[in-house]
């Protein structure tokens, strides 16, 4: 398109820091290159690694903007050298490596979908991060299969909110973890099995009764710390543990005996800097077996809170108390 302006406002991170570093910046529209497409940004989901990128501990990799931000949702207005998936004027959402946080943005032709049918431009932003995370960690990497019994860590998170749907609409038993009472009733209303309060209960005393000492055969963990000892006493006999993040830490000392003892496997794995082809095939598999499941209302993103573009500190600020049930959204067009 020829019409499309010289700059854009973007949300910027000058310094590492708290929430208040995050300020607007004007910066140039970006040109697409060959197999990318520009969207014209219509809203972007604020997630837990932008906060760690802002505060300095994770650099974008190498290639992406330095402007926050890793999904997005809104309309094609430029296509670059050999895009033949899309057209201008499509509506579409997608996983980007950073520049989520600006009116205009990135996006390689094959990570990107179409907004499914039934929901707003917020919606279908708030589903990238969390729907490609957990259908390539739960169901692509651990094998999640239906009968199985499945535990997830932070249950009301926007991780958390995903992961339990799905793993329930492909039948499996599912237990949660999370802060509070009211989170936890959050959990029980998007089909977990089991809610643990784990302020107040012990999960791995909770999951061994309600299993009838069997534990869980996949876990999706982003605390880690002191929960990777707990998770391999909660798991099952070849139980499957993926770790995602390390909200309590990475460096732990720990007796492997049981992971031994139990035939376990524990693996983890990053997002953001796969190549795009492998981003390409989780896309793909989500619009085959995900998106029909959300256009027919049975899978359905939660939604917290939504901040102006400008107010990304805001957002940022929300996300920290962790207080927050489900995504939290930027508006931007």
């Amino acid at each position: 398109m020829t019409d499309l302006p010289a700059t854009m406002t973007a949300i910027a991170i000058p310094t590492p820091g708290g929430p208040e570093v995050l300020v607007p910046e004007t910066r140039p529209v970006p040109a697409p290159r060959k197999g990318e497409i520009l969207v014209k940004v219509a809203a972007a989901g604020v997630n837990r690694p932008d906060v760690v990128q802002r505060q300095g501990f994770y650099a974008p990799p190498p290639g992406a903007p330095d402007i926050p931000g890793l999904e997005i949702s809104g309309e094609v207005v430029a296509l670059g050298e050999g895009v033949s998936r899309w057209a201008l004027g499509d509506k579409v959402c997608a996983l980007v490596a950073g520049g989520g946080y600006a009116e205009y943005c990135l996006a390689e032709e094959g990570s990107t979908l179409p907004v499914p049918a039934g929901l707003t431009m917020r919606e279908a932003a708030a589903l990238p991060e969390t729907f490609f995370t957990v259908w390539t960690n739960v169901f692509d990497l651990a094998g999640l299969k239906a009968g199985e019994t499945f535990l997830v860590h932070g249950g009301s998170s926007g991780i958390g909110t995903t992961a339990i749907q799905l793993a329930k609409a492909y039948g499996a038993t599912v237990f949660a973890t999370a802060g509070s009472a009211e989170k936890c009733e959050v959990c029980r209303s998007l089909g977990a099995d089991l809610a643990i309060d784990y302020k107040t209960q012990d999960f791995v005393a909770e999951v061994k009764t309600a299993t009838g000492g069997k534990g869980a055969n996949v876990i999706l963990d982003m605390v880690g710390g002191s929960y990777i000892a707990r998770n391999y006493e909660v798991a099952a006999p070849r139980g499957r543990i993926v770790q995602i993040a390390f909200m309590e830490g990475s460096k732990v000392q720990i007796d492997f005996m049981r992971l031994m003892l139990k035939r376990l496997s524990h693996m983890g794995s990053t997002l953001r800097s796969r190549p795009g082809a492998e981003k390409a095939a989780i896309a793909a598999s989500l619009k085959e077996h995900v998106w029909p499941l959300i256009e027919a209302g049975k899978v359905k993103p939660v939604m917290d809170s939504s901040f102006p573009l400008i107010e990304a500190a805001k957002a940022h600020a929300r996300m920290e108390t962790s207080a927050h049930v489900g995504k939290i959204m930027l508006d931007v067009g």
